[in-house]
């Protein structure tokens, strides 16, 4: 069984391939309308989104193979919702922090309970990849919302974070001093998909001192922030069903950057997609405070 370092490193070289090639990495593609399409890939077991690293390699996966459903799930897991495993297919490994209880010896000499957790890989298909699980497949139904109500949702999960946001000018940042952010008008973008994902680029820099993100950090220097924030922004286009646009001017300026962090570091992207799902929850977490949080491990069935 592969140690952590080598199944990070494995994940790694995996999205640098994808980040070096001339095609869309995955969590850049056009998501369907169909609500059993990307957005987020999701698990059976819970129907919460993967989050985290979880997510890039379900993505990365996914576009490899080809596979066009957002749902996954143990062998057992499609057998309990009535389906199989096609013969032949291969499975996509994804990470399980699996805590270990122990004791220890406390400077005072007594024994107390402890706890450590260790990295593990466990297993899990894709609907596309089983027989028996049509309605989990693209095809199956389609959706009911418009997309002019899906994208008040948008505007709803912008608003509700109570951003200070000024519009005019051909420029959009956040600025840390005045603690705003500047947006051109919604009228001067070409898609309106482009100025959603540009919007919550600049919230996921806005959410960054309310959680935790200190830049002050030689490791959160301005290559690894726009990673993040371009994660992000793609990640809450998935989580609201909304197609990404294929607009990579910025995306293009970013990948060296981020190209030389992940050779140099492999924890580098596992970093990363951690701190933009806590960007996502945080600008969520405003109009959706009654939702259940998805669980941030996720426990396999073992065969």
């Amino acid at each position: 069984m592969p140690n952590a370092n080598e199944i990070r490193q494995q994940i790694t070289n995996d999205i640098i391939a994808a980040l070096s090639s001339n095609e869309l990495p995955p969590w850049r593609k056009p998501w369907a309308n169909d609500p059993n399409a990307p957005g987020l890939h999701t698990s059976l077991s819970t129907g919460n989104s993967y989050r985290g690293i979880n997510q890039m390699i379900l993505q990365l996966s996914a576009w490899k193979r080809n596979f066009t459903s957002k749902w996954w799930g143990t062998f057992r897991q499609i057998q309990s919702n009535g389906g199989c495993v096609n013969k032949g297919q291969k499975a996509t490994k994804i990470i399980l922090w699996k805590p270990v209880d122990r004791k220890r010896t406390s400077e005072q000499g007594e024994s107390i309970d402890d706890k450590f957790f260790v990295m593990r890989e466990f297993a899990v298909f894709n609907a596309d990849q089983t027989s028996g699980m049509d309605r989990f497949q693209v095809g199956y139904s389609q959706a009911e919302v418009s997309n002019e109500l899906r994208y008040s949702e948008a505007d709803d999960v912008i608003e509700a974070t109570g951003a200070d946001i000024h519009f005019g000018g051909n420029q959009a940042f956040y600025s840390i001093l005045g603690d705003y952010i500047q947006m051109p008008f919604r009228r001067q973008f070409v898609t309106p998909e482009s100025y959603y994902e540009t919007c919550f680029h600049e919230l996921c820099h806005y959410s960054e001192s309310r959680t935790g993100f200190d830049r002050a950090k030689p490791e959160n220097d301005y290559g690894f922030g726009e990673l993040v924030a371009e994660i992000g922004a793609c990640f809450l286009m998935g989580e609201l069903n909304m197609p990404t646009t294929e607009n990579l001017e910025n995306h293009a300026a970013y990948l060296k950057s981020w190209l030389k962090g992940m050779n140099d570091d492999p924890k580098f992207i596992f970093r990363a997609a951690a701190q933009s799902s806590k960007a996502t929850d945080y600008i969520l977490s405003f109009s959706r405070q009654d939702e259940t949080i998805a669980e941030t491990v996720e426990e396999p069935v073992c065969a």
